[in-house]
Formats: C-alpha cells, structure tokens, sequence
C-alpha cells in the first residue's frame, strides 16, 4: 500500500496513477503498424524496441531472449526522472531514433485522450538524451547487438549504407566478380556480378523474375524488393517502379541471356532450391560469419569462416572491405565519372538507379569550385 493511500483524507478523491511506458508503447505500436512498412515494423519497433522496453536481452548461449531486470515499461509517464535514468543507462544503436519514437509516442496519446492528467510533461524531451557529433573512429567502432560483438560493416543498416558512398575501384570489382566465381560460393558470382553491373539495391535484386526483364527492349523493370527479415514481396524503397537499359552488346545482356538458358525458375536468382536467397547468406558469402561448436569436453570453441571479399582483404589483394551493399555505389561512382560531362547520361543513371541527378553531383562526383558561371545579365 502505498503512503498517499495511508494518509488520504476522509472524503478525498482517489488519485489514478498515470499510464505507464509500456501502456503508451503498445498503444503507439497499434498505430505505428498502419504506417511504416511491414520489415520495418517487425525488426526495429516490436523487436529491437519493444526488446529495449521491457528489459528482454540476448542470451548467446541458448539464441533466444531473456529476462532482465532493466525493463523500463513499469515506469509511469509522470516519473520522469525515473524515466530519465533509465533511458540514460539504456544501451543501443541508434539511440536518438529510439528515443525520438518514444517522444512521438508520448505526443500520440496525448493526442488521443490517454493520459490520465493532461498537465504531465512529455519525459522524453530533454537536452540529455541528445546525441553527440559522432567521430569516424565512433562510426566504424565494433557495436555490442544481442549481446554480442560485431563489426560495424556486420550491423545491417540500410540507410547509413545508403549515406556511405565509398566505392570500390574497377579492378577491385573484377577481382570481386573473379574470386566469386571461383570460390565455394560460386552460386553467387552472378548474383554480385550482377550488382556492380546495375547498382540496383541488395533487396530488388532477390526479388527480380524473369517477366521483369525485356531482351526484346534491352530493360530491367524494377518495381519490388525482398524483405530482409519477412521474405515477402513488398515495393521499392522509393516506393517507385524504374526502369533500366542495357545495350546489345553489353556484358549484362550477355549473363541474363545466359542465366535464363540455365534458369528452372521464375527469379532470376533463386537459390539452390529455387527460393528466394535470404540476404543473410548473400552477407555470410560477402563478409564471412562466426559459428560456436560444443566440444567434447563441454566446452565452447568459435570457428570464423571467411567470406569471399573478406578474404581478398585479409590476402591484400583488394585495398579494403567494404560491405556488399556498396556494389551499388561503385556502379553508380564509376558510372558516373566515365559520363561525367554528359547530362543526358547523368539524368538516365540517376533515374535508373531510383536516386538523382543533384545526388550524384554532390556525393558522387563532387560540385567543382572552378567552374565558371555564365552571368545571365
């Protein structure tokens, strides 16, 4: 019982406890789901969010989710310098996106009637909880996820790949395209070959089919991509369909005519049982991954398997490892450079690429401080 309740005066209304931040999260997340895309919602906000929320962490040892004691949706919306505290001791990635969604879901239920007192102050806003400049040494620092340690280029963030242009050279990419179709993992050498002679996302090009591809127009259709982590259809990342043109007697005509002679399936590259190819095995084949074995003595021992572009790095054969996704900005750079005086070039492979002209200037090419402007008047 609690004290307020002992020394309440006779005749005295009852105080009701505001809601709590777990209440105002799944109140949020009811919402949340209708507006955001399916992959999204399920990895970011009712996993990795809802995880942080109440206090569910990973266990390396048995691969599932645990209890902890640092939940914080027990917490009522008018304590906030409980609030506060917890979200300060709070470890993640993307640490202000979390916090920003939390704020925004404190103003929804504000909005919807759901707070018990009308005057509590929404916790979430405070100059506390904002970020610091991040230095580059902080941007490529290892990152703890689920418990476990991981390199920064194993933590897939799509949009801060999108951010990070950095390309590959034109004979890094031969030795990539090389290596791919000489290794175990030859059954994705098209695959990647495929990226750096498109530059399409990871993501559309799983899901491509041969009906999206007219060798009687030299195209690609690209109108759909594979969910990372719902392996279901969805749209674009741009939420458009493009189209992209290959020549008579370019190289990407002449794998797509060969693929589709070999091909037994409706998707231009399916796995080995004609499925979809989940874009963690195009990761593992790219960058490597750790596997963990009982022994026999009851002891644990972690085994690292090399991906192929891993590999070239560790031999410094290929100057640096960058992560497949910059397939698509070393298409983009190249392309880009080897046009760079051409406008018409420019604005098709800015379309092409579901990306823009004012883009590819600025972060691809560089604005140039010696041009010289053409006075008008």
């Amino acid at each position: 019982m609690e004290l307020a309740d002992v020394l309440q005066m006779p005749g005295a209304q009852a105080t009701t406890p505001e809601i709590t931040v777990g209440e105002m999260w799944e109140a949020y997340l009811q919402w949340k789901e209708t507006t955001i895309e399916e992959t999204t919602f399920k990895v970011t906000f009712q996993t990795q969010f809802s995880n942080i929320i109440y206090g569910k962490i990973w266990n390396n040892q048995t691969k599932q989710h645990v209890q902890s004691d640092q939940s914080i949706s027990d917490i009522r919306l008018s304590d906030g310098q409980n609030v506060m505290f917890a979200i300060t001791n709070t470890t993640i990635n993307r640490k202000t996106y979390f916090i920003n969604e939390l704020r925004l879901a404190f103003e929804y239920c504000k909005s919807k009637g759901m707070l018990v007192n009308p005057t509590t102050e929404n916790p979430f806003v405070s100059d506390k909880f904002s970020a610091p400049a991040i230095t580059t040494q902080q941007k490529y620092a290892s990152k703890i996820v689920n418990g476990e340690e991981k390199q920064w280029h194993e933590v897939t963030d799509e949009k801060a790949l999108e951010e990070d242009r950095r390309a590959f050279t034109k004979i890094e990419c031969d030795i990539i395209i090389k290596a791919f179709y000489g290794s175990n993992k030859s059954h994705f050498a098209a695959l990647i070959e495929f990226y750096f002679l498109t530059g399409c996302r990871t993501s559309e090009a799983l899901a491509l089919c041969w009906h999206d591809i007219d060798f009687e127009r030299n195209l690609i259709r690209f109108n759909k991509s594979l969910g990372a982590s719902t392996h279901k259809i969805k749209e674009t990342k741009t939420g458009e369909a493009r189209l992209f043109y290959f020549s008579d007697n370019s190289r990407l005509r002449e794998l797509l005519i060969q693929l589709k002679g070999e091909s037994l399936s409706n998707l231009c590259f399916p796995n080995k049982k004609g499925k979809y190819i989940p874009i963690t095995s195009l990761q593992e084949a790219w960058r490597g991954f750790k596997k963990t074995r009982a022994l026999a003595d009851g002891t644990e021992k972690t085994y690292y398997y090399p991906g192929v572009v891993t590999q070239l790095v560790e031999e410094g054969v290929i100057g640096g490892y960058l992560p497949q996704y910059h397939t698509r900005h070393t298409y983009i750079t190249l392309t880009a450079h080897a046009n760079a005086h051409n406008n018409n070039a420019l604005l098709h492979i800015a379309t092409a690429c579901g990306n823009s002209v004012d883009v590819i200037l600025r972060h691809y090419l560089g604005v140039s401080e010696s041009i010289q402007i053409v006075e008008a008047m």
